[in-house]
């Protein structure tokens, strides 16, 4: 029996996405973003973004870009995504009936920034699900970003959400939101991970979104040319937090977070070992190096070879039997 069938047969089966999410807004940003996804292939998403990337009046031609880019050669892999402006924004329909009806079967998810309920998150799903759904795409896959005190209350219901399948924190939102309270030095390291209220927050979207077998999606991290900032704010967001995802701002933070929150090799190959002895044993209990080993830890590690899975392209060949089903 494949591990998807043996193993989730009374569990929850979560998402797996990409580990780093790439923003860009402007048009040589977003043709670079995608330039870079065709050399490093579907290990990273891009979001393409309207919220920020549209200058005010100019919002309108600005989907109409981003609809071609979508449409274009250029987007091999379908793994782009768009944020678009807020429920209350005068933009917000706008951007769905641009973007949607031209481009929903090629879009990979749309991000929901500045919600505070889940009924504001459901009421903005049927809005996309309405444009989508006329150009034949259904259950397009929505974005929630956390940002406000609000929306974090309310966090486990908005995870619930079946529709909703990734949550990411705004930092820089969210500690504006104390006006003052929090010190500046706390949207960027080591801050970030020390201040008792942020670490609060990130720890409650992580936990709702495990919960419901969702992805969080950590913060940005403001170092562009120091890549052991960058690697150590991952690890800590992956170790420490629980997080298996994170944004990018610059093209050169890319590969770091990629190396960084992926699975290890040796992750891999342990894992990969595990599963091959216990799918022989029909997923029965197995005793592996001197350790037991049941269904519980088989999950476990069949969750290490999916995340591995989505963000490499040269996995072992006994780890890619196993995903897709191969007979061992």
């Amino acid at each position: 029996m494949h591990p998807s069938q043996a193993l989730f047969q009374d569990q929850l089966t979560p998402v797996f996405l990409p580990v780093c999410d790439h923003y860009a807004g402007s048009e040589k940003l977003m043709r670079k973003s995608m330039a870079l996804q065709q050399t490093l292939g579907a290990v990273f998403d891009i979001t393409f973004d309207c919220e920020d990337g549209a200058a005010t009046g100019n919002e309108a031609e600005h989907s109409r870009l981003v609809a071609d880019l979508l449409n274009s050669q250029e987007n091999r892999h379908n793994r782009i995504g768009v944020r678009v402006h807020d429920l209350h924004h005068a933009a917000f329909e706008q951007d769905l009936s641009i973007i949607l009806p031209a481009a929903a079967n090629k879009l990979a998810y749309v991000v929901l920034p500045k919600v505070d309920s889940a009924p504001q998150v459901t009421a903005a799903i049927k809005r996309i699900n309405l444009h989508a759904e006329a150009a034949g795409r259904k259950h397009l896959p929505v974005h929630v970003l956390i940002e406000s005190h609000e929306a974090l209350a309310n966090v486990m219901a908005i995870a619930a959400i079946p529709q909703v399948e990734c949550l990411s924190f705004g930092i820089m939102d969210f500690v504006s939101a104390h006006f003052g309270a929090i010190p500046a030095t706390v949207m960027r390291s080591p801050g970030q991970f020390e201040h008792p209220l942020v670490v609060r927050a990130k720890l409650e979207i992580a936990a709702a979104c495990h919960r419901y077998g969702k992805v969080p999606s950590h913060n940005v991290t403001t170092e562009i040319k120091d890549s052991s900032i960058i690697a150590n704010d991952a690890k800590r967001a992956k170790n420490d937090l629980g997080y298996t995802r994170m944004w990018s701002i610059h093209p050169d933070q890319i590969q770091t977070i990629i190396t960084t929150m992926a699975p290890q090799f040796d992750e891999v190959i342990e894992a990969t070992d595990i599963l091959m002895a216990a799918q022989q044993k029909q997923w029965a209990p197995i005793q592996f190096q001197g350790k037991l080993h049941d269904r519980a830890s088989y999950r476990y590690y069949w969750t290490i070879l999916k995340r591995a899975a989505s963000g490499a392209t040269n996995l072992p060949a006994m780890a890619q039997a196993l995903l897709k089903g191969d007979s061992l």
